[in-house]
């Protein structure tokens, strides 16, 4: 099942937008990103590829299904993702700061909101033969805010369909409570319970086309598959946080500086 369009009239959320973000948990944005952002991005994503630019993470690392198992067998240097993309080029610090997405993300963060460059920040890649499963989970797992209450924001730098891996998203569990026993060992929803089975079953398919722009919230469950085409995928990832929400000092979360957003008063 793929999500309905969005149709994009002006710079800003409507009302109907809002309130479904705040139901669902997440949105998609259709067109938003300027086509010529879009195209430097993915302009600066295959240089980082093809030099592997540091820092980067290999689908090795994260042993997930479908890794290779270490980083000295077949397909070990596979890159799964481009980290700190906000130091990639001045393109994605102008999407960061364009009125389309600023303004939508000051209706539901605040009007000056923060983006860690601690987590996300990064260009994911999904490479034909060597990619993997992310299996259902909830980013904010090993994030350290005052609250819960961060959104990310997801840029396909080109097309994504059930084919090469986009994400799913489980609507509205942004505002339930798991129970310990509902996740595994390494927070991961279980798939076996009946109970989780049935949720997953209400899962969403974001299917997007280059330039749409998914927004989710840090509680959102979500998984993807591995790509099975012989194209590579890629997205731009970024996570803003309100302005009253800062991380845990001594965290993870609060390693790297942040950039503080500001919107047109």
């Amino acid at each position: 099942m793929s999500s309905p369009s969005q149709s994009i009239t002006n710079d800003r959320l409507t009302s109907e937008e809002v309130v479904q973000f705040e139901q669902d948990g997440y949105l998609i944005l259709r067109n938003l990103c300027p086509e010529s952002l879009r195209r430097d991005m993915l302009a600066a994503t295959q240089d980082g590829l093809s030099r592997v630019v540091e820092p980067v993470e290999y689908e090795a690392d994260v042993e997930y299904p479908g890794s290779p198992p270490s980083r000295n067998v077949m397909g070990g240097e596979t890159v799964r993702r481009l980290k700190q993309a906000h130091s990639r080029g001045m393109s994605f610090t102008d999407l960061v700061n364009h009125p389309a997405l600023v303004n939508r993300l000051a209706q539901l963060l605040g009007p000056d909101y923060v983006m860690p460059l601690a987590h996300h920040n990064c260009i994911m890649t999904k490479q034909p033969e060597f990619s993997s499963d992310t299996l259902w989970h909830q980013d904010i797992r090993f994030w350290s805010f005052e609250r819960k209450e961060l959104i990310s924001v997801w840029v396909a730098l080109g097309e994504e369909n059930l084919d090469n891996g986009c994400l799913k998203v489980i609507p509205g569990t942004h505002r339930m409570e798991f129970e310990p026993e509902r996740l595994d060992d390494r927070i991961f929803l279980r798939p076996d319970l009946p109970l989780n089975e049935a949720l997953i079953d209400t899962s969403v398919s974001a299917i997007l086309q280059p330039g749409d722009i998914l927004f989710f919230h840090s509680r959102t469950f979500h998984a993807a598959t591995r790509n099975y085409t012989n194209q590579a995928k890629f997205s731009a990832v970024f996570t803003f946080r309100p302005a009253d929400n800062p991380p845990v000092s001594g965290s993870r979360s609060a390693a790297l500086p942040e950039m503080i957003i500001h919107t047109a008063r």
